[in-house]
């Protein structure tokens, strides 16, 4: 299949779907409007060009899983605003100091750093309001859904993980703690959009066991190549400074592993997760892609 075609249309999905939740204009909504500098941040790191790679992993899986219809997108644009909020907060002075991402500058630059807070905060609240407000789903399944998107975006997962990475900057780790700050930081919220699509497009548990497998080795993965890339990637394809991770001597896998020793695990991560849906068959054939995209991509 062609890849960059499958995410390509499914991008155009998912963008068209947070278009209408988040609307340019509060009149399109029908509710009183917020905030316009309020609005404007939030959209200006929404709408910045990111892959939608958490949305559509959640499609894929819902799709793969049986599912039909479009009941998976509440969940998915839910998934791609807590994403996006914990971009804004990662790129902060007080936690990475970003000024620029997807080759804009970051929320805080463009709107101040209360804006963009706040931005963040009311991107992560309207994330849970559409994923419950908006939802067809059996509200157990909903319920079930919200809690493990909750879990894994919170002090157990992403949050979590985050807060280990700063207070490992500039120490000597080991292995496991590395393990933990990328499964956490980055792989729980992968994996949870993964376990969403096979919930909501209702997988059995034999379905629900393979692609966890899938999930945790394409999330794992996921973080260690853009470790890799904020070594060696070119910042006009990033959109973004690179050397960073060097610089504020960061838990990475290339710091402890090498360059090409990381790049080999990637590597059987990504056999990892396509051995995983051997079971299945041509259903799951994006995921097995999307997997490889993750490992090989440049930016």
């Amino acid at each position: 299949m062609d890849i960059k075609k499958y995410l390509e249309e499914k991008k155009e999905i998912v963008d068209r779907a947070l278009e209408n939740y988040l609307p340019n204009r509060a009149e399109k909504s029908g509710e009183a409007d917020f905030p316009i500098s309020l609005r404007k941040a939030i959209r200006h790191s929404l709408f910045s060009g990111g892959k939608r790679i958490r949305p559509i992993l959640s499609i894929a899986a819902f799709e793969a899983a049986g599912g039909k219809g479009d009941r998976i997108l509440p969940f998915a644009c839910g998934l791609e605003m807590i994403h996006t909020y914990s971009l804004i907060h990662d790129d902060l002075p007080a936690i990475d100091n970003d000024d620029y991402r997807r080759g804009n500058l970051t929320c805080h630059k463009a709107f101040g750093e209360a804006i963009a807070i706040l931005a963040g905060d009311g991107l992560l609240t309207e994330a849970f309001r559409l994923m419950t407000k908006e939802a067809s789903a059996d509200p157990r399944v909903t319920l079930d859904i919200v809690n493990g998107i909750a879990r894994a975006s919170g002090i157990s997962g992403m949050v979590g993980g985050q807060a280990a990475d700063i207070e490992s900057e500039g120490k000597e780790v080991d292995f496991s703690t590395v393990g933990y700050i990328h499964s956490h930081k980055t792989g729980a919220l992968i994996l949870a959009s993964v376990r969403t699509g096979v919930k909501l497009g209702g997988g059995d548990e034999k379905t629900l066991k393979a692609f966890t497998r899938y999930g945790e080795s394409i999330g794992l993965a996921f973080q260690i190549v853009d470790d890799i890339l904020n070594v060696e990637g070119k910042a006009e394809l990033l959109g973004k400074n690179t050397g960073s991770d060097l610089f504020k001597k960061k838990a990475t896998y290339p710091s402890l592993l090498g360059i090409e020793e990381s790049r080999k695990r990637a590597g059987e991560l990504m056999k990892s997760a396509i051995d995983a849906l051997d079971p299945f068959g041509p259903e799951v054939e994006p995921l097995r892609e999307i997997a490889r995209f993750i490992v090989l991509r440049e930016s």
